[in-house]
């Protein structure tokens, strides 16, 4: 028969510096069995960016700028709104746009027409 380990409590700490003291010095594993830890998700917290360069045609760049001074927002924003929207769509499998009932016909909604704009362009760049 084995013989279970016991944990260690967490000591309270009186400060953040304080707590960052105490693990800097202390190994965590009489304190924390690893083996039950779970991976954690924290949608809440602002994710990380990173710079890239992107090569845009001019026109539709002037496009872009157009949309988003329209909307009173920074183009880059606007940009990063429209690539997760596309990616979300892309990645949950929703093919269209949602749909709804009119005078007892089934009408499908359409994209607006900047992002009708923004599709075609990437589907004759393929």
């Amino acid at each position: 028969m084995t013989k279970r380990a016991t944990r260690k409590a967490v000591p309270t700490f009186g400060s953040e510096a304080e707590e960052r003291t105490f693990w800097e010095t202390h190994d965590t594993s009489p304190f924390v069995d690893w083996g039950k830890a779970r991976v954690a998700v924290f949608p809440n917290l602002k994710p990380s960016t990173e710079t890239i360069s992107l090569r845009l045609p001019a026109a539709l760049l002037a496009e872009l700028k157009a949309l988003a001074n329209k909307r009173d927002v920074p183009y880059q924003s606007l940009l990063k709104v429209f690539l997760a929207e596309r990616v979300d769509r892309e990645t949950h499998g929703v093919s269209a746009p949602s749909t709804r009932l009119r005078k007892g016909r089934q009408r499908v909604k359409r994209a607006p027409p900047d992002v009708r704009a923004f599709e075609g362009n990437v589907r004759k760049r393929r």
